[in-house]
């Protein structure tokens, strides 16, 4: 959960157009692409852990979740091996989100599926609404979004280590109307970054970037679906503990 900096334009700046440029449309399957790759090695990651090697499944939770970390550093300094490293990080992602959405689903029947459906249509819903100029990325919007996704990286920042001093500490905001205020507020948010995704593939296009970032701007889109899906289980969770 980031402020999604491949989402920054200025990322173009001087990348040196070949003689083929970037499309929407090449953006949009390899976004599919990493989709399918993600999805994948969730499902490897998911049989696993209903077979019975949950701690395996675990560390291999871990492992995807701090390599991933690491290829999306790396890819912000290295949008020329976008292919390479998004590709390792939708593997990466697999690993994380299935074992993540195994211990979910072990514990509340069918909350895998809901958050993947509500995830795939707030997608299109903010699609729909950026190509009809509802929603526009303007640079107020673009502070705004940002500002407030940094403000919510550092909290979980600070939650990590504050649980690590007070075990409480996470359970205190992760539950009851407070949690499922905040979890409303965090998924908000992730939604509305989609509408930085989908400007950063348009302009990339208009600008000609090279190739490569079409591969740069579906790991973009990965990073956001990821975070929003991970957000609506948490939010799922704590609306059917309080019921």
């Amino acid at each position: 959960m980031t402020s999604n900096p491949m989402t920054q334009s200025t990322i173009y700046d001087g990348a040196v157009v070949d003689s083929q440029p970037m499309t929407v449309s090449g953006a949009v399957n390899k976004t599919i692409i990493l989709l399918l790759v993600t999805f994948g090695v969730g499902v490897f990651s998911w049989t696993q852990a209903f077979n019975g090697y949950m701690d395996k499944v675990v560390m291999l939770m871990w492992v995807g979740i701090i390599a991933g970390l690491i290829l999306a550093i790396i890819m912000r300094f290295k949008p020329q091996n976008a292919k390479v490293l998004s590709l390792g990080y939708a593997v990466c992602e697999g690993l994380a989100i299935g074992g993540i959405s195994a211990m979910y689903e072990m514990q509340l029947k069918g909350i895998v599926a809901n958050a993947a459906l509500i995830t795939f249509l707030t997608l299109f819903v903010m699609l729909f609404l950026y190509k009809l100029g509802i929603i526009k990325a303007t640079d107020t919007f673009r502070k705004v979004v940002v500002t407030a996704t940094a403000s919510i990286a550092i909290f979980y920042l600070v939650s990590i280590v504050a649980s690590f001093f007070s075990p409480n500490f996470i359970a205190v905001w992760n539950s009851g109307l407070l949690g499922i205020g905040l979890s409303i507020v965090f998924c908000a948010v992730a939604a509305l970054n989609f509408i930085l995704d989908f400007n950063f593939i348009e302009e990339g296009a208009q600008k000609m970037a090279p190739k490569y970032f079409e591969w740069f701007g579906a790991f973009s889109l990965l990073v956001t679906i990821v975070w929003l899906y991970l957000e609506l289980l948490r939010l799922l969770a704590q609306l059917s503990r309080n019921r």
